[in-house]
């Protein structure tokens, strides 16, 4: 009668053994799939749903719409270069390519740029405290904003003066009075101011 007791006893413990083990497996595994992500188009919904800052996770949404539309314009500038080059040579082709393709990357990198450190930090659970890592991606949202602000007075002080506005306003006036070459200096502070803030927490 005893021997039966001390043997019910063990096999209960070992089932409460094993039950136990596959709840830490379970949890394992699950914790071990949330610190990864395939590829750079998983990185976007992962770093929306790492991050506790409400502004970067605006920034994850508004930063990847504005990258995918900045893609699917350059495809269509290239489509139409491609058109207006045809009977040019291989050699023209290829560099109209090759520019196009340039200017794409010099624009969509900083634009996702912080989207991929924050992903990639909160992989490796670099930050020491849960204020230190929101401080760092708020900051990262900030820069990515402020790089869509200089794209868009790029633009306005590259724009032709047959597409400029009628009644632009003082700040508009402004810019269309700079010469069109200027049009390049804010996107470039825009992506230098980027990196610097990548760099300062890194």
């Amino acid at each position: 009668m005893t021997t039966s007791s001390g043997d019910d006893a063990a096999e209960s413990a070992v089932d409460d053994g094993a039950a136990e083990s596959a709840v830490e497996s379970a949890a394992e595994s699950a914790a071990g799939e949330g610190r990864s992500y395939k590829g750079i188009f998983g990185a976007f919904p992962y770093a929306f749903r790492a991050s506790d800052s409400w502004l970067f996770r605006s920034y994850a949404l508004v930063g990847g719409l504005a990258a995918g539309g900045v893609v699917v314009l350059f495809a269509l500038a290239l489509v139409v270069a491609i058109d207006a080059t045809t009977g040019g040579g291989d050699g023209t082709f290829t560099f109209s390519r090759a520019f196009f393709v340039f200017l794409m990357l010099l624009v969509v990198a900083p634009l996702v740029a912080p989207i991929l450190a924050v992903a990639r930090r909160h992989r490796r659970g670099s930050a020491a405290t849960r204020d230190e890592s929101t401080g760092h991606d708020r900051a990262l949202a900030a820069s990515g904003y402020l790089f869509l602000l200089s794209l868009y007075l790029g633009l306005a002080i590259s724009v032709p003066p047959a597409l400029q506005e009628d009644s632009p306003g003082a700040v508009g006036a402004f810019l269309y009075s700079l010469p069109r070459l200027a049009g390049v200096g804010p996107p470039l502070a825009g992506a230098a101011l980027v990196y610097l803030v990548y760099r300062y927490y890194r």
